[in-house]
């Protein structure tokens, strides 16, 4: 395809594509390039164009962060928190709005012990897979329900740790429990990991899907670890009043089985400062597993998080950060801050988005929530036809579009995209507009 694009004028000269494609070593291989990497590449053409890409391409907030936590953080900087470790399992106001937090927000009861500050969700991830890939000798492998976020996978390589993955697209509703049970009845399945709202999809799992993993969680006695980031982002419904249904869904309606992965960067805005939080079921939490004792010095599940995992990859959460999270949390709880309503804007540039996109010869990959439509949000999934994801991910760079492969997601789409809507500012839109257009015209559909 690259023959065409050489004698079009697209809005990215080609031979300054080309050349940056090929200083970065990525010659035949911009398809199959990490996120971080198609991020170089972009800010390097960039540079050498003097023309800025619409940027769909990495999951950065595009909101201010929450002003809340910024002055608490200060606040607390001031009063000297800075020269002073703090406790390994947090701060007791951070342990106490997180647990207030998950009862006003999915109406599950969990212990403050149980709520543990992680250097954002990447380290809460690596933090589980240290122990639930390791409570039974025998179940040393972690399932991903997938599309998912490809860095967990890296994570698991760079432990040396075993994962299976299947691609839930043709295995939703009453399809998922024969599909899920293939793999657990094997008996090396330790974990299951999942999103939801889902990173890249945007789908989210049912309460019939829900309700499925989890009793499968209690009948294999395998830990579901929930990664959800996007709290409360399913738009389609007001998620946002504590206290009061609806809630954000959750496995833990089904299971004692579970730990969450809560994330401050996308519902706060606070990517910058990494932080988030563990947050451990009071079954799991106290439950004993001898095999623990092969790694840590005890076999409490709870205990062994703490005092084996975290304590060794971190010792404890940023100090200051950690009185930021709480203060906003606080807010959240008492109903003073609607941090649903702030991140809408996330939900209608999807919708503008996803248009001008489908009027252009594009395809929604992921479409469908069982039978409903999906939710728009922070991501949504492209394809155009006649063309795999590998050639239609470099075809983009030419007009200035960014997005990464979903083939690196663990997806079977592998002719789809992931675009995230975050950096694209609403000033950019009719550029989108009129580079789809022109990316339409050179590449017609047969």
């Amino acid at each position: 395809m690259g023959n065409i694009v050489e004698t079009k004028n697209t809005p990215i000269p080609y031979n300054i594509v080309r050349d940056k494609i090929n200083e970065l070593n990525l010659t035949n291989k911009v398809g199959k390039a990490t996120i971080r990497e198609i991020v170089r590449l972009i800010n390097e053409i960039e540079k050498a164009s003097g023309k800025k890409f619409v940027r769909m391409e990495m999951g950065v907030p595009g909101l201010d962060p929450v002003k809340i936590g910024i002055d608490a953080e200060i606040a607390a900087l001031k009063r000297g928190v800075a020269s002073k470790y703090p406790m390994i399992d947090g701060i007791p106001e951070l342990k106490h709005e997180m647990a207030r937090f998950i009862k006003n927000f999915i109406n599950i009861d969990v212990d403050e012990q149980g709520c543990i500050p992680s250097v954002g969700s990447m380290q809460g991830g690596m933090a589980a897979f240290l122990i639930t890939n390791r409570c039974f000798k025998q179940k040393d492998t972690v399932l991903f329900i997938d599309p998912g976020f490809p860095v967990q996978k890296q994570q698991l390589k760079v432990l040396g740790m075993n994962y299976e993955t299947f691609d839930v697209y043709n295995y939703r509703g009453d399809k998922l429990r024969e599909k899920l049970e293939s793999y657990l009845k094997k008996g090396n399945i330790s974990t299951i990991l999942y999103s939801n709202p889902n990173n890249p999809s945007w789908i989210c799992f049912t309460e019939k899907e829900l309700q499925t993993i989890g009793e499968l969680a209690t009948k294999y006695e395998i830990t579901v670890v929930e990664d959800l980031a996007y709290f409360a982002m399913d738009f389609r419904k007001d998620l946002s009043k504590p206290g009061e249904p609806p809630y954000q869904p959750s496995v833990a309606n089904y299971t004692d089985n579970w730990l969450m992965l809560v994330s401050s960067s996308k519902i706060f805005s606070y990517a910058g400062q990494r932080i988030g939080c563990i947050v451990i079921s009071n079954k799991l939490y106290k439950k004993r597993f001898p095999d623990l004792k092969r790694y840590f010095n005890s076999d409490e599940f709870g205990y062994a998080m703490l005092y084996g995992a975290i304590y060794a990859l971190s010792s404890g959460v940023c100090h200051s950060t950690q009185f930021g999270l709480a203060a906003i949390l606080k807010a959240v709880n008492d109903g003073e801050f609607n941090f649903v309503e702030n991140i809408k804007e996330y939900g209608e540039k999807a919708k503008i988005m996803k248009k001008l996109f489908t009027n252009n010869g594009f395809k929604i990959v992921y479409d469908k929530d069982e039978d409903k439509p999906l939710a728009d949000g922070f991501y949504f999934t492209i394809s155009y036809p006649g063309l795999s994801g590998e050639e239609l991910i470099e075809e983009l760079l030419y007009y200035g579009i960014s997005a990464i492969s979903l083939a690196i997601t663990g997806s079977e789409h592998v002719e789809g995209l992931r675009a995230c809507v975050s950096q694209v500012l609403r000033n950019q839109f009719d550029d989108l507009e009129y580079r789809l257009k022109q990316f339409n015209e050179h590449h017609p559909i047969k």
